[in-house]
């Protein structure tokens, strides 16, 4: 692959040529499956102390969508595979859960299912930061649309479909931890959006035994209509429910989860104070109190922003993010989870490197996004385009 980048990270950035753009897409891929593990896992980082040996659905789930797209079924499969397999055999502990809220016990967050998992299925032996329900909403919703982009049979990965969809349709209105595994107090409203897309997506497939579709509907449009109602400030969606802040994550709230529908007041509004409180240059800042690695920019939330822009109608600022994405890939083809080219607290990145490390590189869920946004501006074509 010819080389992508010469030097280092710089905010100034330089355009990429079309074919670089598709030349990154490609080693997009083969990052990605080069990675992947032989149980069909999407390893969050492969050497990230703090990611190593783990796998998110969250992460996987979107990174599995970029892999779909380009057209790689195969791999896409093997990820879905993985997860029905791993949430298939959590059958009983889901169960346990639901029969303890029948009685009307109380169910304590170290018996709730994890948001990572260790390649052979199991909660791993570090301690994280555990409740989050996001990731088995994001799961369906990338399930569904593989499954309908390639034809595929969803009835193959039903034993985890009905886990995931049990598990979020009795859980879904508990605070939990957000996608950044923080403030496990409150409800997120990103959370919300990826609950309610995922169990809208599966209930609308056909698969689901009739009661079973019916909790998910319900599910999904308390979810939604609890982020409406709560989740919304000066007309924009917010961070969580009764916040006035804004997060990098909200995008999804319009693409994919379709909580506002695009062009809708709510999601033009939300769009803005994303962009204008967290975009700078291209690069998109997490949120605005972030201290992590100092508050750099990540490459997937800019992803994130540029496939929102397209959808409304925007091409133009959604190259803008693509090219800043692609501006910071390494000499070697691979992408970051973040860049310190715009801290918003400098101070703090120290701490973190010597906890962990430089930062995770490459992050496949970069990786991941990348490949969905150059698709939504035409630039895939499939293996050995």
């Amino acid at each position: 692959m010819t080389s992508l980048r010469l030097t280092e990270s710089s905010s100034a950035g330089r355009d990429l040529t079309p074919q670089q753009l598709v030349e990154l897409a490609h080693r997009s891929h083969a990052v990605i499956t080069e990675h992947q593990h032989v149980d069909g896992a999407y390893p969050a980082s492969p050497t990230f102390s703090a990611y190593r040996g783990y796998a998110w659905l969250r992460d996987g789930s979107f990174t599995a969508e970029g892999i779909s797209r380009y057209g790689d079924v195969e791999s896409a499969d093997r990820y879905h595979d993985w997860v029905s397999r791993v949430l298939g055999a959590r059958r009983a502990q889901v169960d346990a859960l639901l029969a303890d809220v029948a009685r009307g016990v109380e169910v304590p967050l170290d018996r709730m299912l994890p948001t990572r998992f260790t390649f052979d299925g199991l909660d791993g032996s570090d301690p994280w930061w555990d409740f989050q329900t996001d990731g088995y909403g994001t799961w369906l919703w990338s399930l569904v649309a593989h499954a309908k982009r390639h034809e595929r049979d969803l009835p193959r990965w039903l034993p985890g479909i009905e886990v995931a969809v049990d598990f979020i349709s009795a859980f879904w209105d508990l605070p939990c931890y957000d996608w950044w595994e923080e403030h496990v107090e409150h409800r997120h409203v990103s959370t919300l959006g990826a609950v309610a897309g995922g169990l809208r997506e599966i209930a609308a497939s056909g698969l689901l035994d009739e009661e079973r579709a019916t909790r998910a509907r319900a599910a999904s449009t308390g979810a939604a209509a609890l982020a409406l109602r709560d989740g919304v400030t000066d007309g924009h969606l917010v961070k969580w429910l009764g916040s006035d802040a804004v997060d990098g994550s909200l995008p999804s709230c319009v693409v994919p989860f379709r909580l506002a529908e695009p062009g809708s007041p709510l999601a033009t509004a939300t769009l803005a104070k994303v962009a204008a409180d967290l975009d700078v240059d291209g690069g998109v800042h997490r949120f605005r109190a972030d201290v992590f690695y100092g508050g750099g920019q990540w490459l997937l939330l800019s992803a994130l922003l540029g496939w929102n822009l397209v959808a409304a109608g925007d091409r133009d600022g959604a190259m803008r993010h693509l090219q800043w994405v692609a501006d910071h890939a390494t000499s070697t083809g691979e992408l970051p989870e973040q860049v310190p080219d715009h801290l918003l607290h400098p101070d703090a990145r120290a701490e973190w490197v010597e906890r962990w490390g430089e930062v995770a590189t490459p992050l496949l869920w970069s990786h991941g996004m990348y490949l969905i946004l150059a698709d939504e501006l035409g630039l895939l074509d499939g293996p050995g385009a």
